[in-house]
């Protein structure tokens, strides 16, 4: 059986990109339960999470037994006046200092948030976004880096439609965001089974389907959604088959990442051993029973 890596990421304590998100924890509180946890590797997170000097978040990650794998990069792509690739050059000088290897990055609409009007890509922003895929793949490539495209709520590749659009119309990686490929409308376990050659990082969450039809139907915002911690759920405790997903992606040969993910919006810090941990540990626990029961079928 191919030993997938498990790691965490900053997003499931509510550290994100985005402003006005919610309560923003300590490096020390996320980290530290990290490791608590058992991770021994983590996603960067977003500007501002850890120290801006490249050596010194490498510097804060290791006081806590952590390695950095790479992190989420939300970039313009489809606007031929707006070149990504500075930011992203930036973003891979953190990564040489930290030794991580996955650059991840989303195709956003040049708009805060997520709870944004998207407009369909003409066939020229198509090709625009094409040519920075290629370009950015390029440079995270000559810094030994591997680059993948996340498909995501709120961008411009999130519908099955756009997602079919990269899988035909580029050589791109992806990263597999189970929950974000679901509510966007692509199966996750077809697509994890039809395009494991593709997938060179994994996102795992689950979602909610009654928090997912709410979001669609207007009912209430995506971040709402978040908010009211029903749209993403602890790895099974959701609608998403993970055990499929994680067994499809293992029997392919797949040896990358699994970072478990649960997007959280928090707005005060609860108590020690409270909070996002206690969803982080029964993914986590969830997870590890998974590979567990594969192994043992192995």
């Amino acid at each position: 059986m191919s030993v997938p890596k498990i790691a965490g990421a900053p997003i499931s304590w509510g550290i994100s990109e985005v402003p006005d998100w919610g309560y923003q924890f300590t490096p020390e509180r996320v980290l530290g339960e990290m490791r608590e946890l058992g991770y021994t590797a983590t996603e960067l997170g977003p500007d501002g999470f850890l120290p801006p000097e490249p050596a010194a978040k490498a510097t804060e990650l290791a006081k806590f037994g952590l390695s950095a794998i790479g992190s989420f990069v939300p970039v313009v792509l489809h606007d031929a006046d707006s070149d990504p690739l500075p930011r992203l050059a930036r973003e891979l000088d953190d990564y040489e200092a930290a030794g991580a290897d996955v650059l991840v990055v989303a195709a956003v609409t040049g708009q805060d948030g997520y709870d944004v009007q998207r407009e369909e890509l003409t066939e020229q922003q198509w090709a625009t976004l094409f040519q920075n895929l290629d370009a950015i793949r390029e440079l995270a490539a000559s810094r030994g880096v591997t680059a993948a495209l996340h498909p995501h709520v709120g961008t411009v590749v999130e519908t099955a439609s756009d997602v079919q659009r990269v899988v035909d119309g580029s050589s791109a990686l992806f990263c597999f965001d189970t929950g974000h490929l679901m509510i966007g409308g692509t199966d996750p376990v077809a697509f994890a089974r039809d395009n494991a050659d593709r997938i060179a990082h994994t996102h795992l969450k689950d979602v909610s389907l009654a928090g997912m039809h709410r979001v669609k139907d207007g009912e209430i915002s995506y971040f709402d959604a978040i908010v009211a911690d029903s749209l993403y759920r602890p790895l099974g405790q959701g609608d998403v088959d993970v055990k499929a997903i994680v067994k499809s992606l293992v029997d392919s040969g797949y040896t990358g990442w699994f970072v478990l993910e649960q997007d959280k919006v928090v707005f005060d810090e609860p108590g020690a051993g409270k909070g996002p941990i206690e969803d982080a540990r029964a993914s986590v626990t969830f997870l590890r029973a998974v590979l567990d029961e594969l192994d043992g079928e192995g």
